[in-house]
């Protein structure tokens, strides 16, 4: 039987706006499945490639399952049950796709030893979200044979079909990034689309005055799931959070205690940055990176050097360098607006330290200015921007250097193996930049590298460091000196190799896969010892 009993499917229409709601559905529960992973997994290619492959599994299951079904039994009752299921469990997401991921990353600990993250966001992706995506897999084929009446015009309708799959497929690709995740969250996505298909469903039992039971359990599920999942939060662990939100790029977490303030874009993976209140030293990153600057005076650049951001980040870099060498005149380029707020409101951020919203190298792009510092701080852990890691990149950033200006690059995810992501970059950079040497930051996987046309020599930087420091009086002046003289002497200059990333070929995800591979298992050791019985401290 090819046409429909119920009314409201006397017509073709609703049998078009299931198809186009349907493919709508689909892209938003894709696009929350990258946001739901990415604190824990990143949102590298190697993580958005677990999720289109597995909901293009599922999909792929629901089609012959949903053309098998139809043409054994062609009512539409089964299709929009189907309906009725997916929503509550898409509802259920927010609700309690968090507890599965940790769940299931919690179990693999004791498992597996190599690919930790690949596999965990692969098994907690089927998981979560095969079975959902697998019913509104079925939808096409059921509808195509609902729709079709004769071979007269099959192939219009099927196209018909296609069309407004589509062009929901379109809209729910573009309406979850641009409006509903950065305005109502990654949670209430989830609830508007599963509301969508509920509807749907809904809509035509009512009009079959059928299933009114199992329409009122699916109706006080997803109300359930609203309530109990709309203010879900990442980090439900955390009890102390001064602000938890999303913005179109990251989810941001800042913590703050009586000595610091904390920024994490992630939460399995440390912090991002830190501003010690005391307003002194830290001996974290930012604090080396303030060598650049006095390297750069050494090699000629004037006393009112100007520095750039590539990653303004929180801002910690350009607070430091306002409170210790005041001369400098820094700019940032942040690409998440967002982060730019918080710096301002959490991490005393310096008014006059302007910030541009601009990816890092599409600004170096767009401008001709040079500046004497510039510091290249995109990497966050393991997410590295393949574009800001190329052999094109840093001849771009070479080219807006002053005569005897330095680049100075953040490197994380530092293992002790030179074959590793950082040996490629270290290389990448080596093939453009005659001198380039690093130095490791001790307690952190942090190494700073600077890259300039020549080295200065000692005396250069001594006096340079003299100069800059200048307007600082006492204790200050003598541990900027102490610790900056300290860094210099430690300098390790860098004998490069021919590993090269390029526009073309940069295989950083792999990269720092490799390496978050092993600082994992570095951290894992001892919760590995103890037994599954750890598990507990480690989340606590």
């Amino acid at each position: 039987m090819k046409q429909a009993k119920a009314p409201i499917l006397r017509s073709r229409t609703y049998l078009y706006l299931t198809e186009f709601f349907a493919g709508m559905a689909v892209m938003a529960v894709e696009l929350g499945a990258s946001r739901l992973l990415a604190p824990y997994f990143s949102s590298s290619q190697i993580v958005w490639t677990i999720i289109i492959a597995t909901i293009m599994i599922a999909m792929a299951l629901g089609n012959v399952y949903g053309g098998r079904s139809a043409d054994r039994d062609p009512d539409p009752d089964r299709l929009y049950r189907r309906l009725l299921i997916a929503a509550v469990w898409i509802a259920a997401i927010p609700l309690l796709g968090r507890y599965v991921i940790l769940g299931v990353s919690g179990l693999l600990v004791f498992a597996v030893s190599h690919n930790l993250l690949v596999i965990a966001a692969f098994l907690a992706c089927m998981v979560i979200f095969v079975f959902p995506c697998f019913l509104l897999g079925t939808v096409t084929p059921s509808l195509v044979k609902y729709a079709v009446d004769s071979l007269d015009d099959s192939g219009r309708t099927v196209g018909n079909l296609n069309a407004f799959n589509t062009v929901g497929s379109i809209i729910g690709t573009f309406l979850p990034t641009f409006v509903t995740i950065p305005a109502v969250g990654t949670a209430v996505t989830f609830l508007i689309f599963s509301g969508v298909i509920l509807v749907l469903a809904l809509v035509y039992f009512i009009s079959r005055r059928a299933r009114a039971a199992g329409c009122i359990i699916a109706a006080v599920l997803f109300a359930l799931c609203a309530a109990l999942g709309s203010g879900s939060r990442f980090a439900f662990w955390e009890e102390d959070l001064t602000y938890e939100g999303e913005s179109v790029y990251n989810y941001l977490q800042v913590r703050e205690t009586e000595d610091d303030v904390t920024l994490s874009t992630n939460v399995l993976f440390g912090v991002q940055s830190i501003l010690a209140k005391d307003g002194r030293l830290s001996g974290m990153y930012y604090d080396y990176a303030m060598a650049a600057p006095v390297m750069a005076r050494a090699g000629g650049c004037p006393a009112e050097e100007k520095v750039l951001v590539l990653g303004m980040g929180s801002g910690t870099y350009a607070h430091q360098c306002t409170a210790y060498l005041p001369s400098l005149e820094v700019t940032g380029v942040e690409i998440d607006s967002r982060i730019t707020d918080l710096a301002r409101r959490y991490f005393d951020l310096p008014e006059e330290a302007a910030v541009i919203t601009y990816d890092g190298r599409a600004y170096l792009a767009a401008v001709e200015e040079k500046y004497d510092v510039i510091l290249v701080d995109a990497y966050q852990d393991i997410t590295i921007p393949f574009q800001m890691s190329s052999v094109e990149f840093f001849r771009l950033v070479k080219e807006h250097l002053n005569p005897g200006g330095v680049m100075v690059v953040n490197m994380n995810m530092r293992t002790g193996d030179e074959k590793g992501i950082n040996g490629y970059l270290q290389d990448t950079i080596a093939s453009v930049f005659p001198w380039v040497t690093t130095v490791d930051v001790p307690r952190y996987t942090n190494r700073e590298l600077f890259a300039a046309d020549a080295a200065p020599d000692t005396a250069a930087f001594r006096k340079a460091l003299e100069e800059l420091s200048a307007p600082l009086e006492g204790d200050d002046r003598r541990e900027l000196t102490g610790f900056l003289t300290a860094v210099w002497d430690r300098l390790t200059d860098y004998e490069p190799g021919g590993r090269l990333l390029t526009d073309d070929r940069a295989p950083v995800e792999l990269l720092g896969m490799r390496a978050i591979d092993v600082l994992i298992a570095d951290e894992l050791a001892y919760y590995r010892a103890q037994g599954p019985g750890a598990l507990v401290d480690l989340l606590g």
